[in-house]
């Protein structure tokens, strides 16, 4: 890749990155504590619990979603410093544009990608 489009793709990776510290920090800050304080308005009962628990385990799994997003976002970020942007981190071959442009923060190929998945149960750029 040359350096143009890679200045481009820096570019929309540091804007996700931003919209991701910002929810980060929202889902840290203010928000997460939400479930605790509506915790009050409820009488005692299971089914309040319930919710509170309910709407922690939902907190949690967003920090920790966002979480794995800022890592992705800066592992590309550092790949475009180290001049492998683009590459695929398994086999080497060319990412191509479209699924860059689609993800700039992927890693793999679609292949390399698909076979991490049938691997390890998820999805994980």
């Amino acid at each position: 890749m040359t350096n143009v489009p890679n200045a481009s793709f820096k570019q929309q990776l540091l804007t996700q990155r931003a919209a991701v510290v910002e929810q980060l920090s929202a889902l840290r800050g203010g928000q997460v504590g939400r479930a605790e304080a509506s915790a009050e308005h409820f009488s005692e009962t299971q089914d309040s619990r319930a919710q509170v628990n309910t709407a922690r385990e939902l907190e949690f799994a967003l920090d920790e979603h966002e979480s794995a997003e800022l890592a992705a976002i800066n592992a590309a970020l550092s790949r475009i410093e180290a001049g492998t942007f683009g590459q695929c981190t398994d086999c080497g071959v060319q990412i191509p544009d479209a699924r860059l442009h689609a993800a700039p923060e992927a890693p793999r190929c679609i292949a390399c990608q698909t076979e991490f998945e049938r691997n390890h149960g998820g999805s994980v750029n």
